[in-house]
């Protein structure tokens, strides 16, 4: 990550760490090469299972504490999906349920230092946003069919300014993948080349003794701060996507403004 270039300029490439490599070899990576990003994805999905399925399949009166943390995520994200979409979208809680534990699990993994963050390159949450997107549109025409075009018709604003609303509707509709995926790649990504940033200055105190006494340490105290705000923003992201997909399902439930 940080090199000294002519033993006078500390040369750092925060951006490395974010690299798709071969899992085995050295070779290109192919459509069906297994790389550090299929591992991290496959060690997300084995602890959904771990939380989900291993701590809840013995469930005993007085929960363990990995029940208690399986139970408490059951519920926040269901009383989510009531609470913003309405009781009829409890039949799509299980799809929502997983999008939420499989970015939270890959946010808090890409935390491990020498991890990989599948959640901060933009083909892992574009193919997310785009299974949302043609889902909850396609329920929306299956449900109410050609009235689901009511979602762009805004019957509550004066009649000459509709069709406007109208077309402004549209595009942002069309726009929400694009929006939906980069918001959560790009807090991810931002943060974790941030840490990297400064933990290139942390060992500058074996570089230059004078300066890098100084240094040294502040970049210690803001990889500590940010780092601590990075488990916020992992958690805070994951629950942004997971409720904007919410609201996105209750659109294609109840498509008239």
């Amino acid at each position: 990550m940080a090199s000294e270039s002519d033993g006078k300029e500390l040369v750092f490439h925060p951006m490395d760490q974010f690299i798709v490599k071969p899992l085995f070899g050295d070779g290109p990576v192919g459509l069906f090469t297994i790389t550090n990003v299929t591992m991290w994805m496959v060690l997300s999905i084995l602890c959904i299972i771990g939380l989900l399925v291993l701590s809840t399949s013995g469930k005993k009166s007085v929960p363990t504490r990995m029940q208690s943390i399986a139970e408490l995520a059951y519920g926040f994200i269901r009383k989510m999906v009531e609470d913003v979409a309405g009781k009829d979208a409890l039949p799509y809680f299980p799809y929502i349920m997983t999008l939420f534990m499989f970015i939270v699990f890959s946010n808090f993994l890409g935390l491990i230092p020498g991890s990989f963050t599948t959640t901060s390159h933009i083909a892992v949450t574009a193919v997310m946003a785009m299974a949302v997107f043609l889902a909850v549109t396609i329920l929306g025409f299956v449900k109410n069919g050609l009235g689901f075009l009511g979602v762009f018709w805004i019957s509550s604003a004066p009649l000459p300014l509709r069709p406007i609303l109208a077309l402004i509707e549209v595009i942002s509709y069309f726009v929400r993948p694009v929006s939906h995926s980069i918001r959560l790649a790009g807090n991810m990504m931002a943060g974790h080349a941030v840490i990297k940033v400064f933990a290139a200055f942390a060992p500058m105190v074996l570089i230059s003794t004078g300066i890098g006494l100084v240094v040294t340490p502040l970049s210690i105290l803001a990889i500590t701060a940010i780092y601590a705000l990075e488990v916020l923003v992992s958690f805070i992201q994951a629950y942004v996507f997971t409720i904007l997909t919410c609201v996105y399902l209750k659109d294609a439930l109840h498509p008239h403004h």
